[in-house]
């Protein structure tokens, strides 16, 4: 403790980051998450297209969605955990090259000459690593104060927004000028620089310049990666289980409308492509302003408790809404209160969960929240797709209405865990 204090007396974080230096590691973490996230969406506006070209049916596309979702479901976890051990530096330089290696795949099975089926099911492999997101989150919590975390993970909801609107942007616009190649090779020119960026000038570890670091015990051995034991200990420590059980639980039904969203579109709003993309760019707006702008403005006036049973509540009533709507009108209208809700709910129970555990557990924690779209997207197009068939689009509204307001319920009359913002 003497040596954390005599460093900070001198102007330096425990980390060796200069104190100055920490707003420009915060900076660049916005930056990298920002272009991983353009080149992601720059890659889901073309694999539809891609796979059509060689000769995949929509059963084929489903498959290799299901086996990403179900990677980066396995590979959330364990990605934390060596964000953990082996700090942010390494953290970052894997998922960039990670990302790099799908898209050379990617690329490669856009040429004629090589097996572009086989090539496409392996680009799915690298997956398992790509969690930039998850990475520039963990840096993010140990260089906030926990006060101030809420509304710094809520900007990361800037970084999405562009990646939603000019990832999808560019991958049309260069594939229908330049070929279906191109995006691919510009996103892993990114991601290659990237992976420079981030062995260059990321700290090797932030975990020192948070106050709540704690040092580690002397020849107390080092857990393996693959510890699932220690993974799952995490959700058992207190105050963790039923916060990340309302984040599974609240955000499972919006996300089984999502899954479907490309289906509903086309059948029961009867859009064309471009009046699909349309309505997700000003999703991803919608998703800037309130992750970036609003959710950390209403941080700073109501408590995280507050903010968490608001999302659920508007979750109730816009699933009320939803089980009436009738046109694309109707969804517009409730966007905004849906959008709302998701960035709420996603930023408040990271934030309340990395306060719930100690500075040397967060990446592996924000693994854990990191596999809850996974586990989403995985089991989404099954379940999504027989409540679809079955009952029709309604049928989202009524599941998330009668999910959230049960979990509403059990909110209001149990009181939340304390405040998660003591020094660890």
């Amino acid at each position: 403790m003497q040596e954390v204090r005599a460093s900070r007396g001198q102007g330096q974080s425990p980390s060796g980051i200069g104190t100055l230096d920490l707003p420009w590691v915060m900076l660049l973490m916005y930056v990298l998450a920002a272009l991983e996230l353009t080149c992601l969406f720059m890659q889901f506006s073309i694999m539809p297209y891609l796979s059509r070209r060689l000769g995949l049916d929509s059963v084929a596309f489903g498959y290799q969605q299901t086996i990403f979702g179900v990677l980066q479901l396995l590979g959330g976890p364990v990605f934390g955990r060596f964000a953990d051990q082996r700090g942010a530096r390494a953290a970052f330089t894997l998922s960039f090259l990670a990302s790099s290696a799908l898209y050379l795949l990617l690329a490669a099975a856009c040429s004629p000459a090589l097996p572009g089926v086989a090539l496409l099911f392996a680009s799915r492999l690298p997956g398992a690593l790509m969690h930039t997101l998850p990475a520039a989150q963990m840096v993010i919590t140990d260089l906030s104060a926990p006060e101030k975390r809420p509304a710094a993970l809520g900007r990361l909801g800037l970084c999405f927004g562009v990646g939603v609107i000019f990832g999808s942007l560019l991958g049309g616009t260069l594939s229908s000028t330049c070929g279906i190649q191109c995006p691919v090779i510009v996103a892993l020119v990114v991601n290659l620089l990237g992976a420079i960026l981030s062995f260059t000038c990321i700290p090797t570890s932030t975990k020192g310049a948070s106050a709540h670091a704690q040092a580690a015990l002397p020849g107390k051995p080092e857990a393996s990666l693959f510890d699932l034991k220690a993974i799952t200990c995490l959700l058992l420590q207190p105050g963790v289980l039923p916060v990340f059980l309302v984040k599974v639980i609240c955000g499972f039904p919006s996300g089984l409308f999502m899954v479907m969203f490309s289906l509903i579109s086309m059948d029961f709003f009867q859009l064309e492509a471009a009046q699909a993309g349309y309505l997700m760019s000003f999703f991803g707006v919608l998703q800037m302003v309130f992750q970036g702008l609003v959710i950390g403005w209403l941080s700073g006036h109501f408590s995280e408790g507050a903010l968490l049973r608001a999302s659920v509540l508007v979750f109730s009533v816009v699933g009320l809404a939803m089980a009436l709507m009738a046109n694309v009108f109707h969804f517009c209208l409730l966007m905004p209160g849906l959008v709302f809700s998701l960035c709420a709910l996603n930023v408040v129970t990271d934030s309340m969960l990395t306060k719930a555990v100690s500075a040397s557990d967060t990446g592996t924690m924000l693994g854990l929240c990191a596999s809850v779209q996974p586990l989403t997207r995985t089991l989404g197009p099954t379940l999504g797709g027989l409540l679809y068939h079955s009952f029709g689009v309604p049928v989202f509204g009524h599941v998330q209405f009668a999910v959230n307001f049960l979990v509403l319920l059990v909110l209001w009359r149990q009181p939340m865990p304390p405040k998660m913002d003591k020094a660890w």
